[in-house]
């Protein structure tokens, strides 16, 4: 391996989980895409019950990679920075209306603690994984870093917000400015996202780089980017939503998938 191939800061080689471990974040994966199919298909309670395995199963497929390939306390490191910041921010905004705007959760994702479901620190943690190792493949500066992942998590919240207040989720109580093709979400929460995207990321790169196998997480960024414009644009009839989706997400994901191709780390 050269500085050619990845020249990012701290460049550290990660562990390879051995033995059969290594199938443990791809079975993980697998739960999580089958599940997925598995949503669009379901309605009512047993859809609560699907985005809960889904998300749980994303979680754990972040998880235990990073822990096979990159060390427990590293692993420890993005936990404890994605959980409790995806949290935090959520409790901030919940309560006060910054930095997304004025939205409640409602009781259908489960147990909450101050108002805040506690699948959605997990749907934080289980992005921001495959997130940050893409994003750190285009760029090796923290703020390249911050400013990419922010919007990365921003273009990605173009899919998520729609499907999920359209299932009662979480409410909007006030919209304001919206974008064309996405009504029904206030400007001010994909504005939130960027710039809570891009704390979220400074901090995770803070972390020591670690070069590893990367094939799930990579698997797992790429099916979210085709899956869920199929999603938005077949099966839940919003093509506004598949547009922004894809175009927010894909000004990094076609850059980072062609690095991937022509200047692979293993």
């Amino acid at each position: 391996m050269s500085d050619r191939v990845y020249s990012g800061p701290r460049l550290e080689s990660g562990r390879r989980g051995g033995g059969w471990l290594r199938f443990i974040p791809w079975a993980f994966a697998i739960v999580t895409i089958a599940s997925q199919i598995i949503w669009v298909l379901v309605s009512g309670e047993t859809r609560v019950i699907v985005t809960a395995v889904s998300v749980t199963a994303f979680f754990l497929a972040s998880a235990s990679h990073a822990y096979l390939n990159r060390g427990a306390a590293w692993t420890a490191g993005y936990l404890a920075i994605s959980l409790s910041y995806g949290w935090l921010i959520e409790v901030l905004g919940t309560a006060t209306q910054f930095p997304f705007g004025d939205y409640d959760y409602t009781d259908a994702l489960g147990p909450s603690v101050l108002s805040v479901p506690i699948l959605i620190p997990m749907a934080w943690a289980m992005i921001a994984y495959p997130m940050l190792l893409a994003v750190q493949r285009l760029s090796s500066t923290g703020l390249g870093v911050a400013l990419i992942g922010g919007w990365f998590l921003m273009a990605w919240d173009f899919f998520l917000d729609p499907q999920m207040v359209g299932e009662g989720y979480w409410t909007w109580n006030s919209i304001g400015w919206e974008l064309p093709g996405i009504e029904g979400i206030p400007l001010q929460n994909f504005l939130g996202w960027w710039l809570g995207g891009i704390v979220l990321m400074f901090a995770l790169d803070r972390l020591p780089r670690k070069v590893a196998p990367d094939a799930v997480p990579n698997t797992m960024l790429l099916w979210t980017y085709a899956s869920n414009i199929l999603a938005a644009a077949v099966f839940f009839g919003r093509p506004g939503v598949a547009i922004w989706g894809a175009i927010g997400m894909g000004v990094v994901v076609v850059p980072w998938a062609w690095k991937l191709w022509s200047q692979p780390q293993w």
